[in-house]
């Protein structure tokens, strides 16, 4: 029989945990041919969640919880999901159940039938119309600085078979970027269909600033298109600064008329002060990536498997 785990990285979800067992109850019933762990990722959580956590393990043994020192932020609870999870297969959900249960049947399907990632897409969703505009501009602009096909519209639901859960392991980078790790590594894959569900307790974690650092990280992890445009972006302005500084040599020297002042003198040098500007922030950005990487710090500190104090060597 094959096992697989869901992997459900949480975060002040108290208040969701009972509708995530009533959830996971009817997996359970629903797909008797698989064996499953459910796989609890508590984040640093500062209300009950780890309580709770604790409660459905000692209740129930499909239930197992890894209890991070701190919060990472989902993306290393991601990670820490795929190195204690033991299924053949595994699925990555939020623990609000927004994700559908009812479409795991058919990711198992699919999973059967020869596919490695099984990703799920939304139809649509609850969000904002300068939300949903945004997304697409953003994923549009993406994809055409990189040559690795971007997923549109689909996050971290998905069903994994083991070797792309173990391709994923060796990527030990702390600066995640977990969508577009699911794209570079490869592997069959086969896209579904869900219906987005309204959450029913707690509220969202995503802030703005929030899902402008995810975004930022999307465009330095696939790609280094914005160096590049760096670049180039220097090179034209020191084309055309040197073409209008020929053009004012002629004007002057052959019409007599004086080189033009102040206003002049003031624009041109905000516009490059500007540009600079610009381009040293793009590589700090990447710079500061590279300067947490090479630190070589482990990804993440637990405080316990299932209970179990796990020290540190």
């Amino acid at each position: 029989m094959k096992k697989v785990t869901i992997i459900l990285p949480a975060y002040n979800e108290e208040a969701s945990m009972d509708r995530l067992r009533e959830c996971m109850d009817s997996v359970v019933r629903d797909n008797p041919a698989y064996e499953w762990e459910f796989l609890l990722v508590n984040d640093g959580s500062t209300d009950n969640t780890l309580q709770q956590m604790i409660r459905l393990h000692n209740e129930d043994p499909h239930y197992s919880y890894v209890d991070l020192s701190r919060n990472y932020g989902k993306e290393i609870a991601m990670m820490a999901g795929f190195d204690y999870a033991t299924g053949d297969g595994v699925i990555i959900m939020d623990a609000d159940m927004q994700h559908p249960v009812d479409v795991i049947p058919e990711m198992l399907r699919w999973w059967e039938e020869g596919y490695d990632d099984v990703y799920a897409t939304r139809k649509n969703s609850g969000e904002t119309w300068f939300k949903r505009k945004t997304s697409q501009w953003y994923y549009g602009l993406l994809q055409s600085f990189t040559n690795i096909p971007i997923q549109r519209d689909t996050g971290d639901f998905r069903l994994l078979d083991r070797s792309c859960v173990d391709a994923l392991r060796r990527m030990r980078e702390v600066e995640r970027n977990t969508k577009g790790m699911y794209s570079w590594i490869g592997f069959h894959k086969k896209g579904i269909t869900y219906e987005q569900q309204q959450r029913q307790q707690g509220k969202s974690k995503w802030s703005l600033m929030a899902l402008v650092n995810l975004a930022l990280n999307g465009f330095t992890s696939y790609t280094t298109a914005p160096l590049r445009m760096a670049s180039v972006m220097g090179l034209i302005v020191s084309l055309v600064a040197f073409i209008y500084l020929i053009y004012i040599i002629i004007v002057t020297n052959v019409y007599g008329e004086p080189v033009q002042g102040y206003p002049t003198i003031m624009v041109t040098m905000l516009f490059l002060g500007g540009v600079q500007l610009l381009s040293l922030g793009i590589i700090g950005e990447y710079l500061g990536r590279v300067f947490n990487e090479v630190k070589g710090r482990p990804g993440y500190f637990i405080n316990s498997y299932n209970g179990t104090r796990e020290h540190v060597n």
